[in-house]
């Protein structure tokens, strides 16, 4: 999902810039005994709050968790729902790491495809984009009722 061609460093509002020191302290966090890549997350809710989830790998792959959708489930459980979600995470040979399509696909349930998403390298290079960019022309296209 990278393309160097869109990577910004942009200026970050004050409330994003506290969403992505979260995500960057959550990062620490992360039980990656396996591949050793280590990410953190943070959403910002509807609510204002706050919440940040962690990579939480598994010998067994399928029941590895994604920093985002842990962060995406602390979001309901702080009886909101997502605005915003950071991703920090180390940058591969394609640049940037972006939300894979599991976490989109919850990104889209809670939030829609206005859900803003930032994905953040352990330098200062971010990039910001929606679930609905990320996704394309995914599963929300054309559904009537479906959160915007």
């Amino acid at each position: 999902m990278s393309d160097s061609s869109t990577t910004v460093v942009f200026a970050l509002s004050a409330e994003d810039q506290e969403l992505v020191n979260a995500a960057r302290s959550a990062r620490v966090r992360a039980y990656a005994p396996y591949s050793k890549f280590n990410a953190g997350a943070a959403v910002r809710c509807e609510n204002g709050q706050v919440v940040t989830g962690v990579l939480v790998e598994n010998i067994s792959l399928g029941l590895s968790m994604c920093a985002e959708r842990v962060a995406l489930f602390a979001a309901v459980d702080a009886a909101s729902r997502p605005t915003t979600l950071v991703l920090a995470a180390p940058q591969t040979a394609d640049g940037l790491t972006e939300p894979c399509g599991a976490c989109l696909q919850v990104a889209l349930e809670l939030g829609g495809p206005s859900l803003r998403v930032i994905a953040v390298g352990v330098d200062e290079t971010t990039r910001l984009s929606t679930v609905g960019e990320l996704l394309g022309r995914g599963p929300h296209s054309g559904l009537k009722g479906f959160r915007t």
